[in-house]
């Protein structure tokens, strides 16, 4: 079998038997050269794995594997460097003690590859005693890579006082980078979640993120420009509208880059499919959702400011943090006011988007009956028949189980029916709109689909007050007014619940 250069990111033999280089080493060169210590946040399944060990293959001096790269004619290869390569991706740890475990074993492993004996127990001195040895042996300073650096904590984060207790364990062992500073060549720990450094990184004041740092927006993942290159000859016929649409939109303040996990997958399989979304689970975030009781409809336009933006521990975690850091919203805007930047979040791409409704809708509705209905309200919006719209979602909210209004106080308010509608709208892939600003107000929820605008308005009824309030707020305000271009056909929706019933009550529409 062919042997694959290490780290460079491939397009894998899953395909004929080839390979496909998608060269980042003239950003990697760019970044040895301006600094030391680095660190970088990317969701899952976006590469960094690929980066570490492309750096751990460079400064090894393995000139072989960078045959055709800007760094093969751009890097003194007759320097190899010592190593470290700390990996916490693979299993789970759930306890300190398993992580000294682990821990132990990566530098006892390290140290039988480079021949070298250490003595310390305590496990702080012994990372410590092997850089200083190395750095002996090779008269040359020691290059420290930390794989998923935060895995440890992300595993038990459920479980605080577990995850606090690793966190300390973490702490041990990353304050002996800075205290080793005299010895290091360079260092790089990479993660999906940014924790604070008074947490994690008191001793490494000095850690430079280039998480949200344009120079290095694309250092992992692809860019438009590198699909078309790198895999022209795949290629034909490739929608690259839908490619779009599916599976670019991550901002990390540059280029804008498509997930390469969900690319790769896709040219291999030629299906549009959330690869990337199914290949982990969202559990605890839908769970948070739950709890806060979060609108979901507003997570298609979060604002926060930069100190929220780069807040994240153990004991202060957000639901908007969380979702950026994991790759559930990206950046859409930044806005800069007063001094003070803005960060204005969305999804990324219809896969997340769909993909996460999917899964929030399920929590919500607590029912095995939202695919059947789900089908049923599409069919409806596809023909543009409001009655088969009504039942469709009338039946959705009467699956829905009685115990779980018991324990949830959610249904007297407005925002669960819209979260339940959005959710199941945005689950289908269609694009929905949520407060879709007009200049006379905001509408509830539009949905597009082809030709078809649906303009939707939500109201949940107090006792006997009068019916047909929502319908008559459409009119009033003129929400249609933007689209009325002629282009599209138009319909007016007025859908009011009652919060005993916990269901329609009132359906009204109008074609205009």
């Amino acid at each position: 079998m062919k042997k694959l250069p290490i780290g460079i990111q491939t397009f894998s033999e899953l395909i004929e038997g080839n390979y496909y280089y998608v060269d980042k080493t003239a950003l990697i060169a760019e970044l040895i050269d301006s600094g030391k210590y680095y660190f970088l946040a990317r969701p899952r399944r976006f590469g960094k794995s690929l980066l570490v060990s492309t750096l751990k293959s460079l400064f090894a001096g393995e000139k072989a594997l960078f045959d055709g790269l800007f760094l093969q004619n751009h890097w003194d290869w007759s320097v190899n460097y010592p190593v470290i390569h700390i990996s916490f991706g693979g299993g789970v740890v759930n306890s300190a003690a398993m992580l000294d475990e682990r821990f132990r074993a990566i530098l006892d492993e390290t140290a039988e590859f480079y021949r070298v004996d250490l003595h310390h127990d305590d496990l702080a001195n012994r990372f410590a005693e092997l850089i200083k040895k190395l750095a002996d042996q090779f008269q040359q300073r020691v290059v420290v890579l930390v794989d998923e650096y935060d895995k440890p904590i992300l595993d038990n984060i459920e479980h605080s006082a577990r995850a606090v207790a690793i966190r300390e364990g973490l702490r041990n062992i990353y304050s002996v980078i800075k205290d080793r500073d005299a010895f290091i060549k360079f260092a790089l720990l990479t993660g999906v979640s940014k924790f604070s450094k008074v947490s994690l990184f008191s001793g490494l004041n000095n850690l430079r993120d280039i998480s949200l740092d344009g120079r290095y927006a694309t250092l992992c993942g692809y860019t438009l420009a590198e699909i078309q290159s790198v895999f022209s000859e795949r290629l034909s016929g490739v929608d690259f509208s839908q490619l779009a649409e599916w599976y670019n939109g991550y901002n990390f303040l540059g280029e804008k880059v498509y997930n390469p996990f969900d690319v790769l997958l896709y040219l291999e399989q030629r299906l549009f499919k959330s690869y990337w979304f199914k290949s982990g689970s969202p559990d605890f975030l839908i769970r948070l959702v739950r709890e806060r009781q979060y609108a979901i409809p507003d997570l298609e336009n979060v604002v926060v400011d930069e100190a929220m933006l780069s807040r994240f521990d153990i004991d202060d975690i957000t639901l908007e943090n969380l979702l950026f850091q994991t790759g559930y919203l990206t950046i859409e805007r930044v806005e800069d006011l007063g001094g003070e930047r803005f960060y204005h979040l969305t999804y990324p791409n219809r896969e997340v988007k769909a993909g996460l409704n999917s899964h929030l809708l399920r929590e919500l509705v607590q029912s095995g009956q939202a695919t059947r209905q789900q089908m049923r309200i599409y069919k409806a919006l596809e023909q543009a028949d409001p009655e088969q719209l009504q039942q469709g979602l009338t039946a959705l909210f009467a699956a829905i189980p009685h115990d779980w209004y018991r324990q949830n106080q959610l249904a007297r308010y407005e925002g669960y029916y819209a979260s339940i509608v959005y959710c199941c709208l945005a689950a289908l892939g269609l694009n929905v709109i949520a407060e879709d600003m007009t200049n006379q107000g905001s509408v509830d929820l539009t949905v597009k689909l082809a030709e078809k605008i649906f303009i939707i308005e939500f109201k949940v009824l107090e006792g006997k007050r009068e019916s047909g309030r929502a319908l008559a707020q459409i009119k009033a305000r003129k929400y249609w007014q933007k689209y009325a271009t002629g282009e599209f056909q138009v319909m007016l929706i007025g859908i009011e619940f009652d919060k005993s019933e916990r269901n329609i009550v009132n359906f009204e529409w109008e074609a205009v």
